[in-house]
């Protein structure tokens, strides 16, 4: 969903302001910093978060490429910061210090189109050109849909990292990168997805989350009152199928368990949900890490998000729950080459009915993929390896 200038000042926030200040402060200090620091890279994922692409490539080049100067940025207070402080330099997202290593980094790595000391004031100065650097964008999803915001002409940014040769292919061609700045690298997440559910019975469910819910603005009312969360069509579906009693009937029959974990962008609605079952959670960041749940997981439920993607290149069995898919296409966004009839790896279900009768053939069928979806995912992969990070290493190395 494209948004006009006013939509984008209503998400303008006090603190964006204040790093107007930061950015001035820190730019004549990073004109000497940079003179003793030419080769640096800095890498981030979210600000609260090491567990995606930027994480791995980090560890990566901690690990195989020490002669490479690397720095992470992290909150100090996020789960995750010692973890990442073991394996070398880290340093304070969105401070000052922040702002200088980014104003000197050779290159500025991330797998966050917003992966910046702050994004508000990191945008204007980018894709107006009042600043330029070197930025690789690893991703943190398989982009399968008609991404707007991550047109070049959004972004500016030197190197775009697809996963899949569809993906590659669609990018290219219509996002508006000058060619060769488009890479089929893989996911350097992928390096660490395998397998580990067996023997554990457990169901994901995964949802993504809508646009118009979870940043709201005021375009937001066109497609329902958001005002009222429980009244969205979104809460409505979700909540109907983790209270249903013919949920709670089939995890007791096939002796399962099930985790919600809403997206990043719905977590702060996670306490709205409340199933009455002990078989039966509601995942709450950060206590849980969304790649160790993919892994140990034997189903997964999901409506559109690319997460799929993850779960399939593990070859295990997934359903698409899309109650709302005419909605999500206007107020998320629009279909890009990717079709869940023709190309998903499970099947689609509108109703929950429908969904409940997938879902016991697959508990039937002991968790297996039907292989009809089992070489759907071999085709869009074709890759299956531990070497993405090292290709992601080698041509960022080489910009």
């Amino acid at each position: 969903m494209e948004q006009t200038l006013w939509q984008k000042m209503q998400r303008v926030k006090w603190k964006d302001l204040r790093h107007i200040l930061l950015f001035l402060l820190a730019l004549p200090v990073s004109l000497v910093f940079r003179r003793f620091h030419r080769h640096m890279w800095l890498i981030c994922d979210s600000e609260n978060e090491a567990r995606d692409n930027g994480y791995w490539l980090f560890r990566h080049i901690v690990k195989h490429h020490p002669e490479q100067p690397v720095v992470y940025a992290i909150n100090r207070r996020s789960p995750d910061y010692r973890r990442v402080a073991r394996l070398g330099k880290v340093i304070q997202f969105g401070s000052f210090t922040h702002w200088i290593y980014y104003l000197s980094a050779e290159k500025n790595i991330s797998s966050q189109k917003s992966g910046k000391p702050n994004a508000a004031v990191c945008y204007f100065l980018e894709v107006y050109g009042f600043y330029k650097n070197t930025r690789i964008f690893l991703q943190h999803g398989i982009t399968k849909d008609d991404m707007e915001f991550l047109y070049y002409k959004h972004t500016r940014m030197r190197l775009f990292v697809c996963a899949v040769e569809r993906e590659y292919q669609y990018v290219k061609s219509r996002f508006g990168y000058p060619k060769g700045w488009v890479r089929k690298l893989g996911f350097c997440r992928f390096d660490n997805l395998r397998d580990t559910s067996e023997g554990k019975r457990q169901i994901l469910v995964m949802p993504t989350w809508r646009n118009w819910i979870g940043i709201t603005t005021s375009k937001s009312y066109q497609y329902e009152n958001v005002d009222d969360f429980t009244s969205t069509e979104y809460y409505k579906n979700w909540n109907g199928f983790l209270n249903s009693p013919v949920l709670r009937e089939m995890l007791e029959k096939f002796n399962a368990e099930l985790v919600f974990y809403p997206h990043r962008e719905m977590q702060k609605y996670a306490a709205y949900f409340y199933p009455e079952h002990p078989k039966i959670r509601v995942a709450k960041w950060p206590e849980y890490d969304v790649q160790e749940l993919l892994k140990e997981s034997g189903l997964l439920i999901t409506d559109y998000s690319s997460i799929a993607m993850d779960f399939a290149y593990m070859k295990k069995p997934l359903l698409y729950f899309q109650f709302d898919y005419e909605m999500y296409r206007k107020g998320h966004y629009p279909e890009g080459y990717f079709s869940y009839e023709k190309d998903g790896f499970g099947k689609v279900c509108r109703t929950p009915e429908l969904l409940f009768q997938e879902m016991e053939k697959i508990l039937e069928e002991d968790f297996r993929m039907e292989e009809s979806y089992r070489r759907r995912a071999e085709e869009f992969y074709e890759t299956f390896d531990a070497g993405n990070c090292e290709r992601n290493y080698q041509a960022i190395r080489k910009l």
